[in-house]
């Protein structure tokens, strides 16, 4: 829902609720669902329930039904698995709880963006929840936050974000498009979590001895390290200047530098360009250079 409601000038509800956090396979989804304050005692006669509970049949039918309803209001952030990775991966690495906690404050800056007054937020938690809560309210000093354990099954805001959320992901993952099709890749991954033997056929019948995983899959899991333990190592060659153990930080830094292809010495950028000299022996030997515009 991308229009801003009718009631959006009155005090409103908002739950907060995630889809896919565990599975090996796939986006992790979360979703909102929003309405008039007014309209919370009504939410209850839209059977909505922790989305886990319900059959999938019956979860497409409850979707479809409130995005039909004016009263209700809704939001999804879906996090592939190639940015879950790049984030658990990267240098300064970020963990799936604060991943999980920017999406659920991506969507409530969002709807309040849109001009919606949110007045009361009801959210799973997500690692402690006074924790939790109080780094909520520091953001949004505004809104009351109600975090717990369960809120999915407690609150009917929050159990319709996870009918939002879950929906969400079952169709990303049935209409995903699988980038590596010169693999024959097939879609019989079961339900994706790691202890599925489905999902661990289907991984040990995907994997590359050097490029490892499909996109669809999250390197960043255990469950990935596992079964690529036996496959082959891939190393990138030292430039000298690291192989001789040359004491110079300086010297020791723009080498490591050098390896992504890239210096920050100015001055000699001309030169490395032209030369390639003082980037890694992989990008010298095959004669690769550094662009800026393509």
């Amino acid at each position: 829902m991308e229009s801003t409601p009718e009631w959006a000038s009155q005090p409103c509800i908002m739950g907060i609720d995630e889809a896919g956090r565990g599975p090996v396979l796939g986006p992790m989804v979360y979703g909102c669902l929003y309405c008039p304050l007014s309209y919370q005692s009504s939410l209850a006669s839209l059977h909505f329930a922790d989305s886990k509970t319900l059959k999938e049949d019956k979860r497409e039918e409850l979707y479809e039904n409130l995005k039909l309803d004016k009263s209700l209001g809704w939001a999804v952030d879906v996090i592939g698995p190639r940015e879950l990775s790049a984030k658990m991966l990267a240098i300064n690495k970020i963990n799936l709880n604060e991943i999980s906690h920017n999406s659920a404050m991506g969507l409530i800056k969002q709807v309040l963006d849109m001009g919606v007054l949110l007045t009361e937020v009801y959210l799973d938690t997500v690692g402690d929840p006074e924790k939790y809560r109080v780094k909520l309210s520091e953001r949004f000093s505004s809104i009351k936050f109600v975090v717990s354990k369960k809120a999915d099954s407690l609150y009917p805001v929050v159990s319709g974000a996870s009918i939002v959320a879950k929906v969400t992901r079952d169709r990303a993952l049935r209409e995903w498009l699988v980038e590596e099709t010169g693999e024959n890749i097939n879609r019989n991954f079961g339900s994706g979590y790691p202890g599925d033997p489905e999902t661990k056929a289907w991984l040990t019948q995907h994997k590359h001895s050097v490029f490892g995983f499909p996109s669809l899959v999250r390197f960043s899991w255990g469950t990935c390290t596992t079964h690529l333990k036996s496959e082959v190592e891939v190393t990138w060659e030292s430039d000298e200047a690291e192989e001789s153990g040359n004491g110079n930080s300086s010297t020791k830094r723009q080498s490591k530098l050098s390896k992504f292809g890239f210096t920050t010495c100015e001055s000699r950028s001309e030169e490395i360009e032209s030369s390639g000299k003082g980037r890694c022996k992989f990008f010298q030997a095959r004669k690769i250079q550094q662009i800026s515009q393509f």
